[in-house]
């Protein structure tokens, strides 16, 4: 009787250790993400409220921010600075919009407040900033301009491991529901985008520039794959961003000029993120 007890309990508990094991998802190692606090110093932040947050991040918008493209990294921060002052002063926004920016080099620092590993909901594409992460490149990529490898290395990197926490491939696609009838969809609607997509994708705009959407598909393969998934069939078509040229930004939607230094490597303009007041720049809540 004791053998069969026994036996029974170690039947048991091998059946409850292979119920209990979770599913093996395709996570990415977390990069090295800079803080806030190395690029928001005490005089340009202010108080704002309390963070919001999604369930997840499903998706990824790839921006540009618009801005020249020969600055010394180490100016990086002070341009973040100056982008946070122009939508915090000119547009009058809590925050920064973008969740996460990253520079020529490589090197991604924290944006929008409120936690790198968490869904925070950010303002950076109309009718898309929830369950979805914003990514800003510095610089202005358009047709023709060189796109540095460690900037893109990194942008598939963040966008595999922030993708990850929800086992998202980056070469799929994700089903968002608009919030605003100024992005290419009506509010309410359903829209099916790339879950690694451009800013044009959901907003008539150019952004994130012909230059790094060029860039897009192999950005969403270097990310499946440091996710660990097998690599791309030749039958498989990786998923396309909408057509760049048939939109050009909205004039009422550009925010104003953002406060500048002057000289080599100054912030100059922000990029149209398309986010309006109800989108998360102001302290009301959000659609």
């Amino acid at each position: 009787m004791r053998v069969e007890t026994t036996q029974r309990s170690a039947a048991y508990m091998g059946c409850r250790g292979s119920m209990a094991r979770p599913p093996v998802g395709h996570r990415a190692a977390r990069p090295r993400i800079v803080p806030r606090s190395a690029w928001l110093d005490r005089v340009t932040g202010h108080t704002q409220p309390p963070p919001r947050y999604d369930d997840k991040v499903v998706a990824v918008f790839l921006h540009h921010t618009d801005s020249p493209n020969d600055y010394a990294c180490a100016d990086a921060p002070r341009i973040i600075r100056g982008l946070y002052a122009g939508q915090t002063g000119a547009r009058h926004w809590d925050d920064i919009g973008y969740n996460f920016l990253v520079d020529r080099c490589g090197t991604i620092y924290e944006g929008r407040a409120g936690g790198v590993d968490r869904p925070v909901t950010g303002a950076h594409s109309q009718g898309f900033n929830h369950r979805t992460a914003g990514i800003a490149a510095l610089g202005t990529f358009t047709a023709g301009v060189p796109v540095p490898r460690a900037m893109t290395d990194a942008i598939a990197a963040l966008a595999a491991w922030k993708l990850g926490l929800a086992d998202i491939d980056p070469r799929g696609r994700a089903k968002l529901v608009s919030s605003s009838g100024q992005s290419r969809y009506r509010a309410g609607a359903t829209a099916t985008l790339p879950a690694l997509a451009g800013h044009d994708a959901g907003f008539h705009t150019s952004c994130p520039g012909a230059a790094l959407t060029a860039r897009l598909p192999a950005i969403r393969e270097r990310a499946a794959q440091l996710q660990g998934r097998p690599a791309t069939t030749p039958s498989r078509k990786p998923a396309a961003t909408h057509p760049l040229g048939t939109h050009s930004p909205r004039p009422s939607l550009r925010p104003t000029a953002v406060p500048s230094a002057g000289g080599k490597g100054s912030p100059g303009r922000a990029e149209p993120t398309g986010a309006g007041p109800a989108e998360g720049g102001k302290h009301e809540k959000q659609p």
